[in-house]
């Protein structure tokens, strides 16, 4: 599994928003800047995260955006999914029930089970909240 572009800056994106968000609505270009990534691209993401509801937008002169929730209340699973779709290692796993007709012959849908269960036991185990401690941790919290 390689999480993309999209996914790795949609992270970027919202640990920038909790960390930076607490004073106020926060601008796409200043995120952008920061994170140096490009405005057009960051705008792209956004749009993608505002539609789900993880992010709020602020309208007039001192607008931007902020999240929607608390950032213990994301978890990273969350958010690479939305930017990422399924997190399966195989297609024959990114339905709720398993359509593929080798199933019961398949030796190793097994291995791409537990593949799947490890996949998701860390991206759910993590929330933002724990990457914003992990960042404080490191020190400097503007530098993301």
């Amino acid at each position: 599994m390689k999480i993309s572009t999209k996914g790795r800056y949609a992270m970027r994106m919202m640990l920038d928003l909790a960390i930076m968000g607490g004073s106020g609505p926060v601008r796409v270009k200043d995120i952008a800047a920061r994170q140096n990534i490009s405005i057009k691209y960051m705008e792209q993401i956004i749009t993608i995260l505002s539609r789900a509801g993880f992010v709020k937008s602020i309208r007039g002169p001192q607008g931007g955006y902020r999240l929607s929730k608390t950032p213990v209340e994301y978890t990273v699973g969350m958010i690479l999914r939305l930017t990422e779709g399924s997190l399966a290692p195989v297609s024959c796993l990114d339905d709720e029930v398993n359509q593929c007709p080798r199933q019961d012959s398949c030796v190793t849908l097994r291995l791409w089970k537990e593949l799947d269960a490890a996949i998701s036991g860390v991206v759910d185990k993590y929330t933002l909240e724990d990457l914003v401690e992990w960042q404080k941790e490191m020190g400097d919290i503007y530098i993301i």
